[in-house]
């Protein structure tokens, strides 16, 4: 079957998730600049997730580009990660309200290596169905960041419980990692849209 339509829903899927972390910014009760400042964590906590689903989208379209044709398999593997996307305005929320907190700050780091196992094993069901001349694999290469994310995400949750605050700083810089565009998988796509 072709990936029009799981493309699609993924997209509306995560417009959703955008939407819901959104309505979680109330206003402050104040009208002073330092009862704006007292939403700093909460905001802090939404630009982080924000800029994560953007990823999650952005790598989506590319890798689908490359992936054309889903099997069932595949399909599942993508509601899989959506599940785990979905938990993200979740704990967004709670690690927001409960600034440099142990257990808020872990569980917003469980559901993000949730989140790349899911995409890994999404990866790995796209790489199987394409067979030995695998476009995504090509393009993915020794994928080292999505080797070293999960690992890093073990890491975060682990500080979480000694230093938090080191916790979301390994958090944004696994962002900041991924907000890099992979130039293989570019390079591909741009020769596959040259190709067509």
């Amino acid at each position: 079957m072709h990936s029009e339509r799981l493309k699609a829903f993924t997209d509306g899927v995560l417009a959703v998730i955008i939407t819901i972390m959104v309505l979680e910014l109330k206003p402050p009760h104040g009208a002073t600049p330092e009862a704006l400042l007292e939403l700093m964590p909460v905001f802090l906590s939404y630009v982080l997730s924000f800029i994560y689903v953007a990823i999650y989208w952005n790598n989506h379209h590319h890798f689908f580009t490359l992936a054309p044709k889903v099997n069932g398999t595949v399909l599942w593997c993508n509601l899989h990660l959506l599940f785990w996307i979905s938990l993200i305005p979740f704990t967004t929320a709670w690690m927001g309200e409960h600034e440099l907190q142990p257990w808020p700050t872990a569980v917003y780091g469980f559901v993000l290596l949730a989140c790349a196992v899911a995409w890994a094993l999404m990866q790995a069901s796209i790489i199987r169905l394409q067979g030995p001349n695998s476009e995504l694999r090509e393009a993915t290469g020794r994928d080292w960041k999505g080797k070293a994310s999960p690992i890093l995400y073990l890491i975060g949750i682990a500080l979480a419980f000694v230093t938090p605050i080191l916790a979301d700083v390994i958090y944004a810089a696994v962002a900041g990692m991924w907000l890099i565009p992979d130039r293989r998988v570019q390079t591909v796509v741009q020769r596959k849209h040259q190709d067509d």
